[in-house]
């Protein structure tokens, strides 16, 4: 028999529902997996062990009576920490939040994901109130590469790339602020999909930035990630910021192949600052789509505003725990929720006049183009620990550049598929960002989906012994 561990989440529910497998044997061969491994990895900080057997009986006995079952039927997923768990509290990476009461219900999305008959398996390590590209925690330790243990996962979503890739999980899901999905999928070798800016509810996730959050899976396939998308879209009018727009269904794209889009590869700013890795992943895939080339305008401004609203915003929401309890923060996020919280206001309404405007040219580019490519990250993983890294000659910090490519198109909100690829430069895997127009997640799966059809973008569970 296969071993669980190693199928896809459609897989699963395929077979669960048809009987060839139970919902409480993949609960129990997931769980085993993560006693017998996690302690190397270091993806989890709540395993949800009863709950999920018992999310996973009731789905048998449903099958067993001849009721229908929902589209996930039986595939196990973990959230990232910041998701409101009923009976765990909602850590968001912290020592402080550790003192407040356990969630008293999930969050919408895993309230979604239980509709659809999914199984909790827990709750994932992440960085520091989600303010971290490292996968390196203070308080819980790293999380750590499945690929090469010596290795980051990136961050923030750090747990939740940790365990897509060691089989902990077919499915995860995580928040993207400048990059929070897209930098785990890269460095971690998944399919990353950051949606649209409101598409999808933020009710019961610990916030960071407001005007920059968003929620989105992580998976081992283009389908893993637009099943688990169909499964949480829908407007809740909890969030005022989701959107009450109609949300098609993903799956029936996943394989429709590209004809007729326009694609074009970014150029300028995303030519000048790659390593040998990013560049060969990004015109391998510009090759096969027979992309044409386009130069995004301002991204330097916009990526400097990004970080001024990131860290205005940041520090105002963590304003009274830094006067509190300073010392309990992780001192590399403390000293920039400090900074952030004593920026002017008059830099901030700058830096907002620059994101209207840097969104109205990357739009207008949407005219003659569909889909825009651009690396994920500037390198494949660091080693844990490392500060910097070279890049153009240069060593750069690593917690200010692991993001440089991720965070122009989350700053306006845009929906982006990040795909793995594995290049003849590196052992590591490295991410290339399929990026579309608002509201058009249709686009990126699309693109996703023949990448992976045409054996470029791949993912795979890794081989920890």
């Amino acid at each position: 028999m296969t071993d669980p561990t190693s199928l896809a989440a459609t897989t699963i529910a395929e077979r669960v529902r048809s009987g060839a497998i139970t919902a409480r044997s993949v609960a129990e061969a997931h769980i085993a997996r993560i006693q017998n491994l996690d302690g190397k990895v270091g993806a989890f900080t709540a395993v949800t062990r009863a709950r999920a057997l018992a999310e996973a009986d009731a789905v048998d006995a449903r099958r067993r009576a001849g009721a229908p079952l929902g589209a996930l039927a039986g595939v196990p997923y973990a959230v990232k920490n910041l998701f409101d768990v009923e009976g765990l509290p909602t850590l968001a990476g912290s020592k402080i939040n550790r003192d407040h009461p356990p969630a008293s219900r999930d969050a919408f999305l895993i309230r979604k994901l239980k509709a659809a008959d999914a199984v909790l398996l827990g709750a994932l390590n992440m960085g520091e109130y989600a303010y971290d590209f490292t996968g390196e925690n203070a308080h819980d330790g790293p999380s750590r590469n499945p690929h090469d243990l010596s290795r980051m996962t990136g961050g923030s979503s750090g747990g939740s790339g940790a365990a897509a890739a060691a089989g902990f999980a077919p499915v995860t899901l995580g928040s993207d602020t400048n990059g929070s999905i897209r930098v785990p999928a890269s460095l971690c070798g998944l399919f990353g999909l950051k949606p649209t800016y409101g598409r999808l509810s933020k009710a019961g996730s610990f916030p960071f930035v407001g005007t920059l959050d968003h929620l989105g899976p992580l998976a081992r396939s283009t389908a893993d990630c637009a099943a688990v998308y169909d499964a949480m879209r829908g407007h809740d009018p909890e969030d005022p910021a989701c959107r009450d727009l109609p949300a098609e269904p993903l799956m029936p794209h996943v394989n429709a192949g590209i004809g007729g889009l326009r694609i074009a590869r970014a150029t300028g700013y995303f030519d000048r600052m790659q390593t040998q890795a990013a560049t060969e992943a990004v015109r391998t895939v510009a090759k096969v789509l027979g992309a044409a080339e386009t130069e995004i305008p301002h991204v330097n401004e916009a990526r400097a505003a990004a970080f001024l609203i990131t860290m205005a915003e940041g520090g105002h929401l963590h304003l009274e725990r830094l006067k509190a309890r300073a010392a309990d923060f992780d001192p590399d996020t403390r000293t920039r929720l400090m900074a952030g919280a004593l920026l002017p206001a008059s830099m901030i309404a700058m830096a907002q006049r620059i994101r209207r405007k840097y969104r109205e040219a990357v739009l207008k580019l949407f005219d003659s183009v569909d889909v825009i490519l651009a690396p994920a990250t500037p390198t494949v993983a660091p080693p844990l620990g490392s500060k910097t890294f070279a890049l153009d000659g240069q060593q750069v910090p690593v917690r200010a550049n692991l993001g440089l490519f991720t965070q122009p198109f989350s700053f306006i909100g845009l929906p982006v598929m990040a795909v793995p690829v594995w290049t003849s430069a590196s052992s590591l895997p490295i991410g290339v960002q399929v990026i579309a127009p608002p509201w058009r997640e249709d686009i990126a799966i699309r693109v996703a989906g023949h990448l992976e059809s045409a054996g470029i973008a791949s993912a795979k569970v890794a081989a920890l012994a």
